[in-house]
Parts: structure tokens; C-alpha cells; sequence
């Protein structure tokens, strides 16, 4: 490793990359030039302009941020820095050519899924969604396409039968914040295989949206048991009852074996447990959000919704 220290551009915008870009900071071989991220976006029901997640970071440490709204447009200012490698962690657009060929050490992106399979926005949910049994990083030097680069290292995790989109979206955040300044530097000093992707292997995911959350009773109670950890905490399992939006924000991972007793997406009592019958099979709910309520346990809400028993969610 050369003594001088590596001049660096950090590219990113929501929480998943905060470790990975205090890491940089934090060690002594790289010197962060400053950090690109998305435009600053009006928030909530009063339209609040928020910064980003990682500007308040990069701000908390006196780094220059930019914030263009096309990134291509930007590519004289970055020539002008002579950055020796730029990292990317969850921008949501694709570097051009113009920028890619910038950095001496190349450019590198750090992915939440283990690629080729789950290229794309949805990589943590789709992980969950398919009943998958780990999942992790991907660290690879960027090419022109979506996460289709050479891969430089993979870290794996177990996903756990309890984990939801959430906690792995964390376990995956830390874990990248842990590895990434290792294996750069061992990329920079040429200790790494680069490893190109199988194509033939890959998948591709959609950026979700809110729709992605409504609850299919015609589907499985195993796939909706799924849905609801890969959704939590946005955009949120829900349903229809009494033409208001029920969020079932978790459920028993147990579940029954039964069939042909009830209508599909009606409610019932099971051994005094709130359960909901599945096109396959039925699902116990464990907690529950009427819109316009405060969270509750399943059972507790029938003390105030007697009709829910022997309803028929949509």
C-alpha cells in the first residue's frame, strides 16, 4: 500500500451506507473528498424538506456534499477532484462511462444481496420473499450496468426464521460497514481475484412500492407469513377490513395446517388465537394496526372489533 492516502468519493444517499461511509472516515488510508447524494426531498404529510441520511452524516463530519440532480451532469466536477477510487452504497442511479473510467482504483459498489441473484432495488425483500436461507454483500468494481460487475468479495449471513426486511436491512448495513475497508484495500493492493458474475444465474428486482405490501389471502399462509417480515418496516403487510387499511405487522411463524374449515381471508379463533385462512393453509396474527389506531395484540383487538371474528378480509 502506497503511503499516501487514497482520494475518495463516497456515493450514496439512505441509512444502509452510513456505516460503510464512517468506516472510510474512520481509517487512516482513505482521504473522503466529499460525498454525492440525492437532492434534498419534501417528507411526511406537511412536506418537510429533508436531508438525506448520509448528508447528515457527511455534514456531522465537515465533508463536502454535492447533491446533482442528474449524476452524468456532474462528471467535469468529479474529473476536477482526481479521485483515486469512488464507492457506492445505494444511490438508486446508474454511474455513466464518463464517470466510471474517473478513479484510478476504479469504482466500487457494495450490494445488499449476493450477486447475480437480486440485482436491483428489492434485493433484502426479495431475499425473504423466496424463503431463502442466507443472504449478504457483494462487493464488486462497477461496470455500465446494473450490478453486473466483477465481483472483488461476498460476506454472508444466515437470514433467520424471525428476521424481517428490517433487521436484515441492519445486520446487512453493519456487516458492510465492517468488511468494506478491508477488502478495498486489499483490492488496491492487488490481493483480490476478481471474479466475473454468471449472467445465466442473475435476477432482477423492482423498486417497491406501497401496492407491494397488499396481503393476496389467495396465496399461502407460508407466503404471506413471508411477505409480512420482507415488507416490515415499509411499505407494511396490509389488508382491508370494514373498508379500513389493517396492518398485520407480525405473525406467528407456525403455520396451521388448515383447510377447507373457512372462506379464504376470513378470521377465526384457534386455541384462543387470532388466525386468518390462507389460500393453502391459515395464519395466527400476533399484532395488528387499524388505520387511525395505535398497534395492538390480535387477541386485544377483538375486545373492541367483535365483528372481526367472522370477517372476510380483502
Amino acid at each position: 500500500m502506497t503511503n499516501k492516502k487514497i482520494k475518495t468519493i463516497f456515493i450514496g444517499t439512505p441509512d444502509f451506507g452510513i456505516p460503510v461511509l464512517i468506516s472510510l472516515i474512520s481509517d487512516k488510508n482513505f482521504d473522503i473528498l466529499g460525498v454525492i447524494t440525492q437532492p434534498d426531498k419534501k417528507v411526511g404529510r406537511q412536506q418537510i424538506l429533508t436531508e438525506t441520511p448520509i448528508k447528515k452524516i457527511a455534514s456531522s463530519y465537515n465533508i463536502k456534499v454535492w447533491q446533482p440532480k442528474k449524476l452524468k451532469e456532474f462528471a467535469d466536477e468529479i474529473k476536477k477532484l482526481e479521485p483515486d477510487l469512488i464507492v457506492v452504497v445505494a444511490y438508486a442511479q446508474i454511474l455513466p462511462k464518463a464517470i466510471l473510467e474517473i478513479p484510478k482504483y476504479s469504482c466500487i459498489n457494495i450490494h445488499g444481496s449476493l450477486l447475480p441473484k437480486y440485482r436491483g432495488a428489492a434485493c433484502i425483500q426479495a431475499a425473504i420473499l423466496n424463503g431463502d436461507e442466507e443472504t449478504g454483500i457483494t462487493i464488486m468494481k462497477m461496470d455500465e450496468g446494473l450490478d453486473t460487475g466483477p465481483i472483488i468479495a461476498q460476506e454472508k449471513i444466515a437470514i433467520e426464521t424471525n428476521d424481517t426486511g428490517e433487521k436484515i436491512f441492519n445486520k446487512l448495513s453493519e456487516l458492510a460497514g465492517e468488511k468494506a475497508a478491508p477488502i478495498i484495500l486489499d483490492y488496491i493492493d492487488n490481493k483480490s481475484e476478481l471474479k466475473p458474475q454468471d449472467n445465466s444465474q442473475a435476477s432482477l428486482t423492482k423498486l417497491l412500492d406501497k401496492d407491494d405490501g397488499k396481503i393476496n389471502w389467495q396465496k399461502s399462509a407460508t407466503e404471506i407469513e413471508r411477505l409480512v417480515r420482507a415488507m416490515h418496516s415499509w411499505p407494511g403487510a396490509f389488508t382491508n377490513f370494514n373498508s379500513r387499511t389493517l396492518k398485520i405487522l407480525e405473525t406467528d411463524q407456525n403455520i396451521l395446517s388448515i383447510n377447507n374449515r373457512h372462506q379464504t381471508g376470513e378470521v377465526f379463533l384457534h386455541n384462543n388465537e387470532v388466525a386468518v385462512q390462507c389460500g393453502q393453509d391459515a395464519l395466527v396474527l400476533k399484532k395488528i394496526k387499524l388505520e387511525g389506531k395505535n398497534e395492538t395484540a390480535a387477541i386485544d383487538f377483538i375486545n373492541g372489533h367483535r365483528d372481526f371474528i367472522g370477517s372476510i378480509l380483502r
